[in-house]
């Protein structure tokens, strides 16, 4: 993959879910951060290969996933891995948002997601988080 591109992990068993926070987000968040890859996974195992590759830069993760929801995943990889990839993960409730302090997120999104703050808040993790792009 280039480098002037994120590579972004998004984690739901639903289809609609994937493509509902893609949408929001779009391929370029802000205008002062790297294009967005997306890859999809919508089971637990996928997630781990692609965070044990290294192919992910940041895992957007649906608290509501089934079997196992994305806050128990989040908090799983932040307290099994050295270099774990930054975690948005996303709620239904507002009144769930404390949870993303127990799962160890780096941000949470509430469902509906609106767009401008999808697109903002994923673009301040990854400029928290940002990997040098070659020769700068």
């Amino acid at each position: 993959m280039s480098t002037s591109t994120s590579n972004v992990l998004v984690f739901s068993h639903r289809q609609e879910v994937r493509e509902a926070i893609i949408t929001a987000i779009g391929r370029r968040p802000s205008p002062d951060i790297r294009s967005v890859h997306y890859i999809e996974a919508s089971t637990v195992a996928e997630v781990l290969g692609e965070v044990d590759a290294g192919n992910a830069d940041l895992l957007i993760l649906d608290g509501e996933a089934q079997p196992t929801g994305g806050m128990g995943v989040s908090r799983q990889l932040k307290n099994e891995l050295a270099s774990c990839p930054p975690t948005v993960v996303t709620v239904r409730r507002k009144d769930d948002r404390w949870l993303a302090t127990w799962s160890q997120a780096d941000a949470v999104l509430v469902h509906p997601l609106d767009p401008l703050t999808a697109a903002e808040s994923v673009a301040e993790v990854l400029r928290a988080h940002a990997v040098p792009t070659a020769g700068g």
